[in-house]
């Protein structure tokens, strides 16, 4: 039984009814409406946490979606999950891969720099303090993207930027 058809809670039936409806009536190839399909029931997936299974439905998706704009919020999603399960690297290469296909994606640009500030603290606890620095100026300049994207958003890194001399560099 697809994902969409087991929700349980009402916002979850509620969300699933109305996207049904929309596929019924938008003019859209087989594809287009298989892909999303799937893509919601990776979303579904994911928000319950059952990471192997959203990825399934992710890849499903971009197999079958041809828009750019929807397969960067696929590749998007895949990067978050791979962020969430600790393996960055593949992260970064998946919020990369949904800016090659959509420019203006402030969230994937403020991952990107929330991976790299991490990494920028990890070596700085270990005293590598010039690998931090490097980490850092790249999470500064992903921040700045987003925060041009999305000005009223990411007031932390905004804070950040003002309090390390880094926003009008």
């Amino acid at each position: 039984m697809p994902r969409s058809q087991r929700n349980d809670n009402f916002i979850d039936k509620t969300f699933t009814v109305l996207a049904d409806i929309v596929l019924k009536v938008l003019p859209a190839s087989k594809e287009e409406k298989e892909a999303f399909s799937y893509y919601r029931d990776g979303m579904s997936a994911q928000t319950e946490g059952e990471y192997a299974e959203a990825l399934e439905n992710y890849y499903e998706a971009l197999r079958l979606e041809e828009d750019p704009y929807d397969r960067s919020y696929i590749l998007y999603n895949i990067g978050l999950i791979y962020a969430s399960n600790g393996e960055y690297i593949k992260a970064l290469e998946y919020y990369h891969q949904a800016l090659e296909l959509n420019q203006k994606l402030p969230q994937a640009l403020n991952n990107i720099a929330v991976i790299y500030h991490y990494q920028g603290v990890k070596a700085s606890k270990q005293s590598n303090f010039e690998t931090a620095k490097v980490m850092f100026d790249k999470a500064a300049e992903y921040w700045k993207q987003a925060i041009q994207l999305a000005p009223n958003n990411y007031i932390e890194a905004q804070n950040w930027l003002k309090t390390t001399g880094r926003l009008n560099n």
